[in-house]
């Protein structure tokens, strides 16, 4: 389960430090959170690996089929097959707006 979680265990990419009985206005660790060991990273993700192919017409999409004919007893009846060669990732896209990592550990916003 959790297949885009941290594979190393017992260390969280993201440090905090956040007491229980700060007042709510103040601004503390785990607001700002960072990567340990580095000052310039955030807990945010800009950029994913898509789940999107290009086939060899430059159609883009997530899967790809081509309809056959087949005759069974004088009967013609059409199937779809699977096409999963010649079909080229998308690659690396940028999104739209950030979004928060798999394994930020904090509590963003407490009811």
């Amino acid at each position: 389960m959790g297949g885009s979680g941290s594979k190393t265990k017992g260390v969280w990419p993201f440090s905090s430090s956040g007491a229980a009985g700060e007042a709510p206005g103040e601004v503390n660790e785990q607001c700002l959170a960072r990567l340990r060991g580095s000052k310039n990273t955030t807990p945010f993700v800009f950029t994913r690996r898509s789940s999107l192919y290009f086939d060899e017409d430059g159609d883009l999409a997530h899967e790809f089929y081509e309809e056959t004919v087949v005759t069974k007893n004088g009967r013609k009846k059409a199937k779809l097959k699977r096409i999963q060669k010649n079909l080229i990732p998308q690659g690396v896209i940028q999104l739209d707006h950030p979004r928060i990592h798999a394994d930020f550990p904090v509590i963003l916003c407490e009811i």
